[in-house]
Formats: structure tokens, C-alpha cells, sequence
């Protein structure tokens, strides 16, 4: 996926999860962490796996340590209930924020999974509003800083901030996208994937006000894999599946899916 993709936001390889340069800073994009998953499935299903938790956590500080990055960027839904997180969902969370921030600073984009988890982590957490907000990094010389329009994140549920449409690439969690795979002999395996495209600037702003729209070539939109695997997600080559977000796919109008480990598929909607 390296190529052709945004400068300033690099996948890693083999992982749902990417790199944002950010002029004084780097940063570690996921989305969709969903902590407390196990125990969701089985207030919800009845449905008893077992306890990925500590894998989840050790996997973001692997991440964060091989990336060498200086914030973790989490693209909502970090926590999986719908509901003020309690129980062994709260303590999941408290255990693999204490492990992110006792390493490096993190930033949480409200997703519609977190109610009452910025409240509840209020002092270990910055917290991005449910219509997102640009990346800037904060740091850096003015010149490098204004080089960029910056790194715009949401999470994809609601329709995004306006401001948006100013940075130079979008990045939003919500969809999970993913693919089915079938073999030669009928064998089938799902894939989660990455969608990249040009935004349509009128449709990705809510009733396409075109007073909202900037200057210039509108930025590139980057749909982020689920981190957690077992959060289900949208089929891309499946009939029947709908988009989650509002602005999809619509504001998408020519887009590419890629693999985690960088194979591209061309056309999501020809895949």
C-alpha cells in the first residue's frame, strides 16, 4: 500500500494498524481496539471465547515500540459495550491504558462504543470529539508545520467536522472492512483490508454544503482495518452489505482495497 499512498500515513506491514508523521511527532493509528469484546459476546450472545485481552495489550506496545512512535491514536471504539465501561471491560481498559501512557501519550476519537470512556480515563486520555479534529502534531518548527495541512481522524460514525476537508489525508475507524477469499476449490478465508481513495468533498460533508469545502485537491481518505479481529466488520465483496458510515460510499467515489500485508485489490467495488 506504500505506493501511491498518502506521505504522511504509512500502514504496517502485516498489521491493521499505521504510522502518521506528524512534523514533531510520530504517531501509531489503530482503530477499533474494542477491549472487553470477550465479555460483550457473552452478556449479548451467550457466546464464551476465551480472553484476548493481554494479547491486545501486549500488541499495541509491541507496535508502539517497533514503530518507535510518540502517541498512540486510537479511531474509536476502544472499548466494545455501549455503555459506561465497568466490570472486566473497565479493567481491561485501565490495564492497557496505564501500559500505553506509562510509555507514550494517548489520544482517543470518540467513537459511538465509548460512552463514558473518556469521562471514566479523563486524566490519562486526550480526547477528540465525536466530528473529529486534524492532527498537527503540536511540535516542529513552523516551516515543517506549515508544509501540511495535517492528519484529520474521526471515527466514522457521524458525520465529520467540515475542518476535515483542510488536512491532507482522513483517517476513520467504524466500517472494519474486510473481504472474502475463495480458493480454486471452492475454500474460503476472510482477510481484513484497507479502503484509500480521493474524498468527494460534497459528500462527505453532511447535506454537501459547499460552503465547507476548502481550496484545493480534497484530501485522501484511509479506512482503517479493525485492530481487534474478532469485531466482525463490512464485506466488501459480499451482496447485500451496506456501508455504516454516513458519508459512504458516496463520499468514496473511486477507492482501492489493499490487504494487511500490502496486496492490493484494486476497485472495492469490482473486487
Amino acid at each position: 500500500m506504500a505506493s501511491g499512498a498518502s506521505p504522511s500515513v504509512e500502514p504496517v506491514v502485516g498489521e491493521p494498524a499505521a504510522v502518521a508523521d506528524l512534523g514533531g511527532e510520530r504517531a501509531l493509528l489503530v482503530a477499533d481496539v474494542h477491549a472487553g469484546i470477550e465479555v460483550g459476546l457473552r452478556y449479548e450472545r451467550g457466546v464464551e471465547l476465551d480472553d484476548r485481552a493481554d494479547e491486545r495489550r501486549e500488541r499495541l506496545c509491541d507496535l508502539l515500540a517497533e514503530t518507535g512512535a510518540d502517541r498512540l491514536v486510537v479511531l474509536g471504539d476502544l472499548a466494545h459495550r455501549i455503555a459506561a465501561p465497568e466490570g472486566e471491560e473497565r479493567e481491561e481498559l485501565k490495564a492497557l491504558i496505564r501500559a500505553v501512557t506509562d510509555r507514550v501519550p494517548m489520544t482517543l476519537v470518540e467513537g459511538n462504543h465509548d460512552a463514558g470512556v473518556a469521562e471514566a480515563f479523563a486524566a490519562d486520555l486526550d480526547v477528540i470529539g465525536t466530528g473529529g479534529g486534524v492532527l498537527d502534531g503540536g511540535e516542529g518548527d513552523d516551516d515543517s508545520r506549515a508544509e501540511t495541512g495535517g492528519i484529520g481522524v474521526c471515527h466514522g460514525h457521524t458525520w465529520p467536522d467540515p475542518a476535515l476537508l483542510d488536512a491532507d489525508v482522513v483517517c476513520m475507524g467504524h466500517e472494519h472492512p474486510q473481504v472474502r477469499l475463495e480458493d480454486s476449490v471452492g475454500g474460503s478465508r476472510v482477510e481484513r483490508a484497507w479502503l484509500r481513495g480521493r474524498i468527494d468533498p460534497g459528500a462527505f460533508v453532511e447535506g454537501g454544503d459547499p460552503d465547507a469545502i476548502g481550496a484545493g485537491d480534497p484530501p485522501e481518505l484511509v479506512v482503517f482495518p479493525a485492530f481487534n479481529e474478532r469485531s466482525g466488520g463490512t464485506w466488501m465483496n459480499v451482496d447485500g452489505q451496506s456501508f455504516l458510515a454516513p458519508f459512504l460510499p458516496d463520499a468514496l467515489p473511486a477507492g482501492d482495497a489493499y490487504l494487511l500485508n500490502g496486496t492490493r485489490l484494486g476497485d472495492f467495488r469490482r473486487i
